[in-house]
């Protein structure tokens, strides 16, 4: 702990102390930077025990104690993350990108476990699945919430829940998307800066998803399946004529909607490159028309039976990759918005895997060995608040780098814009040792 210390452990006790303020108590103020410095430090795992071992051997129990069972309230300690975290990254080009993470685990009574689909492994498996917000600006994320999915399986089974701690207030089964708008509320109420939100399709499927955002005035860009119907934006709503019986009175389109993919079947591809990567510029085709969304109210129309009438107007975008794949997105963003904009909006979503990867990988976010809700969540929160730390840190060293580099030669280089993935090597060495791998693992999405 004293190497450590001589280090990072300083600064990053002098980092914590809005945390810490946060804590009250002065065990729970001594545990927190000693389970925040495990989480840092070398091992390769990070739950309690091992944790326990290699930092304080004799604080075992107070360490399992303060994330386990201590009572004390998370919610300040959110409240300063989001803080510090729109310090770091926050302002107009910032992204809210939503997503969940799978931590895969054994047996059946860690709170949330049961056989649900991983995205990280591809397939269903017995997990635990967690919805993530990332604030990201540029190459630079900052986890900001994780919060516990519920399957079925526990919402039904109240003895259950009051077994793992879950608190009453969360006992109600809720969908992710209705889970990842409450911590967008939590988000919003804390004054975060941000430009747009971000989603995969399994939350831009979602019509009520979408449409809270709208309904909160964000802006947005979501990924969808490619049967997802959508209208011509110019179609109408007309009153039918009645070829017999009294006059209809409702209104229908006076077009029918199609799923996205026939929608852009004819439009014109072009390719784009909408950044640069650690092997050179990213480029896919893609295409985007403007068109309503069929989530409106569900209504009889004609011969088709019950069909959606037109929602909001938005952009329909398309993308084609090398690999033959195809991906379809929706975005609200302006009508002005330019094609390369719309690629470099809906593919800005990447950062949030490469958190999810050096939460897992480096700070043990899947090593919690306990089974309660608190624990869990506290372990995650924990987690979040480290690499907070590792991210000012590697600001603040980018920053001292810059402002001790030499003027160049010529106007041209100096004018040069900046390679991106050179941003991941100026990551601090100390701290960050394996993170930096990370990022260029990352940097090609």
């Amino acid at each position: 702990m004293a190497d450590m210390r001589s280090k990072w452990g300083d600064e990053l006790g002098r980092w914590l102390k809005p945390f810490l303020d946060c804590l009250g108590h002065k065990a729970r103020r001594r545990m927190c930077p000693l389970y925040v410095s495990g989480l840092i430090g070398p091992g390769d795992r990070k739950s309690v025990q091992p944790m326990a071992a290699r930092l304080a051997p004799g604080d075992y129990d107070q360490l399992h104690h303060f994330i386990a069972d201590g009572v004390w309230d998370a919610a300040p300690l959110e409240s300063e993350l989001l803080a510090q975290a729109d310090r770091l990254v926050g302002g107009k080009d910032a992204v809210l990108v939503i997503d969940d993470t799978a931590m895969p685990k054994k047996g059946d009574r860690s709170v949330g476990v049961a056989p649900q689909y991983a995205s990280s492994l591809g397939k269903t498996a017995n997990c635990q699945t967690l919805v993530s917000l990332t604030l990201a600006c540029g190459e630079v994320p900052v986890m900001v919430a994780l919060r516990l999915f519920l399957p079925e399986s526990w919402t039904s089974d109240p003895a259950r829940l009051k077994r793992a701690g879950v608190p009453v207030e969360h006992r109600a089964g809720r969908t992710k998307p209705e889970i990842a708008l409450a911590e967008i509320d939590r988000v919003l109420a804390a004054g975060v800066r941000f430009g747009c939100v971000l989603a995969d399709a399994g939350y831009g499927l979602s019509a009520p998803f979408r449409q809270g955002l709208t309904a909160r005035g964000l802006a947005w860009a979501v990924g969808i399946p490619g049967r997802q119907k959508v209208y011509p934006a110019a179609v109408k709503l007309i009153f039918p004529i009645a070829g017999r019986g009294r006059p209809r009175q409702r209104h229908i389109p006076d077009l029918l909607s199609m799923p996205a993919e026939n929608m852009l079947a004819d439009t014109r591809w072009k390719n784009v490159s909408w950044r640069l990567g650690t092997k050179g510029r990213l480029k896919a085709r893609f295409a985007a028309v403007r068109v309503r969304i069929a989530d409106g109210p569900p209504q009889r129309i004609k011969d088709k039976g019950q069909q959606h009438l037109p929602g909001e107007e938005a952009w329909l975008i398309g993308e084609h990759r090398s690999s033959g794949e195809k991906k379809y997105y929706l975005a609200n963003l302006p009508a002005r918005t330019n094609l390369r904009q719309l690629a470099a909006a809906v593919k800005a979503r990447w950062i949030c895997e490469q958190a999810h990867q050096q939460l897992k990988e480096e700070l043990g976010l899947d090593h919690f060995e306990g089974r309660s809700w608190h624990g869990l969540h506290r372990h995650a929160l924990m987690t979040m608040i480290a690499y907070a730390f590792l991210q000012h840190r590697r600001i603040a060293t980018v920053a001292r780098k810059k402002k001790n580099q030499r003027p160049t030669a010529t106007a041209e280089f100096a004018g040069r814009a900046p390679r991106h993935h050179r941003t991941h090597s100026s990551t601090t060495k100390s701290a960050m040792p394996i993170l930096q791998k990370t990022s260029r693992r990352n940097a090609t999405a």
